[in-house]
């Protein structure tokens, strides 16, 4: 027998096809919720749905690149449609293919940009008035603990999370007092997901390898943070989340 705040909710989850999205659609669908999981990999995807299914919960799957606006709006929409409403929308979509500055890999830094900072805006502009409509709701922004701590050949992918964390923080200003919309920042440190694999630097080899050695967080982990989360009372707004490896510094 579930008894969850969230059972019975519609939650949106982008990145779902891997990692922390993966893992936090499992979660939430646990606890009773009713998830749209959106990513460019519809067969990951679609293997998703499955678990879902076999454990008797309800998922929609919806091919989704959050660079495109028109294909987020068409995921807030699929929501709309099957259910008449959405209440959590969980934007953890986003990539880190980290790099010196020096070695001007300028398209790499727009990708992170349209990811990690347009992908946010594009879904949260498309979910806001259906929030706004109902009076209630709840965003939760995956940043990073990058968006605290500046480290090299970070310089970019920390810039786009500190961005994502201050968006955050005016979104909660203004939504959450006027229109009981929560919003929420989790911030991970080093997770064993597939994050790394986008680094094309070959000067990082071997910060990538010291990561992979590292007893990281798990997918899971930072799924029970936003579960945490999510499943607060309504007076009650989390309005971050920090957790690293007990190993990590900094």
């Amino acid at each position: 027998m579930i008894s969850s705040m969230i059972k019975g909710q519609i939650v949106i989850v982008t990145g779902a096809s891997s990692g922390i999205g993966y893992a936090t659609a499992l979660a939430v669908a646990k606890a009773g919720a009713k998830i749209v999981a959106g990513a460019r990999r519809k067969d990951r995807l679609e293997q998703l749905q499955k678990e879902i299914e076999k454990m008797g919960g309800e998922c929609i799957t919806v091919a989704c690149d959050v660079t495109k606006r028109s294909d987020c709006e068409n995921l807030i929409d699929v929501a709309i449609k099957k259910w008449n409403r959405v209440d959590i929308l969980i934007n953890n979509a986003g990539l880190m293919p980290l790099s010196f500055v020096k070695n001007l890999k300028v398209e790499e830094w727009d990708r992170m940009v349209d990811v990690n900072i347009k992908g946010v805006l594009y879904c949260t502009a498309a979910a806001i008035p259906h929030l706004l409509k109902q009076k209630s709701g709840h965003i939760v922004n995956i940043s990073s603990i990058a968006g605290r701590v500046v480290f090299p050949a970070g310089s970019v992918y920390c810039a786009t999370k500190y961005a994502v964390r201050a968006f955050s923080e005016g979104l909660r200003q203004e939504l959450s007092t006027r229109n009981n919309i929560r919003v929420t920042t989790i911030e991970p440190g080093v997770v064993a997901t597939e994050l790394t694999d986008t680094i094309t630097d070959k000067s990082l080899e071997a910060f990538v390898n010291s990561v992979k050695e590292m007893q990281a967080l798990k997918a899971e982990d930072i799924a029970n943070s936003i579960l945490f989360a999510v499943e607060s009372p309504p007076h009650m707004n989390v309005n971050e989340i920090t957790i690293r490896p007990t190993t990590q510094e900094r």
